[in-house]
């Protein structure tokens, strides 16, 4: 059994001119979009490593493996694109260049409604959902178009699920503290139907890897099983910190500001 390294032309050619793009606007056209930065080398760094776990995510032996042997490996890939390749390109995106692409108004009123935690988040939640419905799942798993569709739908669903938490942004930035730490509550209970779903089945649901043969030692309900914490464990990491740091930095800015506190409690009386 023999595993490859994908060098589909697409693929290749997509990711390189992501980075071209980025390399172009911190680049040689930063000085006619903000005269005064500097290179961003520290976010260049991120944003690359976004670039290099998209290529893990969908070109490494990661992707034949899901696809045709373990559902945890696919659950794997998953994450990989939902939530650590965009939390890469939002860190490793300067401020002033995302700004420069959203300032357009009719673009920031779309980007605004986008990714109201509502909308990204409802949004995220209901088509996530719909590709683990069997019937759907397999499609993917057959037909590479889907597939690709299915890797494209989710990626950009998590980066406008993410931006409000996130966001480098000042045109259409973070949401309040009170709507981050509400919003991503919701988020975590919104994807306990699809872990219910994986691990209290009681059985393998993906014909694909009942009937795959074994890499390792794990049968396919445990590896559904497993495929099911995994995508817990990664959701409510990420969660936790995020609502973890949005608590403490508005523990701090009441802390930091007593005098609007009062106001704001004297204006409620």
């Amino acid at each position: 059994m023999q595993f490859h390294w994908h060098t589909e032309p697409l693929l290749l050619i997509s990711l390189l001119l992501v980075g071209w793009l980025y390399a172009l606007g911190t680049g040689p056209l930063r000085s006619k979009i903000d005269p005064t930065e500097r290179f961003p080398l520290s976010k260049a760094f991120l944003f690359y490593s976004g670039l290099i776990v998209t290529y893990l995510a969908v070109g490494s032996p990661l992707d034949q493996i899901g696809e045709q042997f373990l559902f945890s490996a696919h659950m794997v890939q998953h994450m990989l694109l939902i939530y650590f390749a965009p939390t890469l390109f939002i860190f490793g995106t300067p401020s002033w260049l995302i700004d420069y692409l959203i300032k357009p108004t009719g673009v920031r009123k779309i980007m605004s409604i986008l990714t109201h935690p509502a909308c990204g988040g409802l949004l995220f939640t209901v088509v996530y959902t719909a590709w683990h419905v069997p019937g759907l799942y397999e499609l993917a798993l057959r037909d590479k178009r889907i597939h690709i569709l299915e890797h494209w739908t989710m990626f950009g669903l998590a980066l406008l699920m993410l931006w409000p938490y996130i966001t480098l942004s000042k045109y259409v930035p973070r949401r309040s503290f009170g709507i981050r730490m509400l919003g991503m509550f919701l988020l975590m209970v919104g994807q306990l139907p699809v872990f219910a779903f994986l691990t209290l089945a009681g059985d393998a649901i993906y014909p694909t890897y009942i009937w795959a043969p074994r890499i390792i030692d794990l049968d396919p309900l445990n590896d559904q099983i497993l495929g099911g914490i995994i995508m817990k464990v990664i959701n409510m990491g990420f969660s936790l910190t995020i609502l973890g740091t949005a608590f403490y930095a508005w523990s701090i800015s009441e802390t930091a500001d007593p005098e609007s506190t009062l106001k704001k409690a004297s204006s409620h009386q």
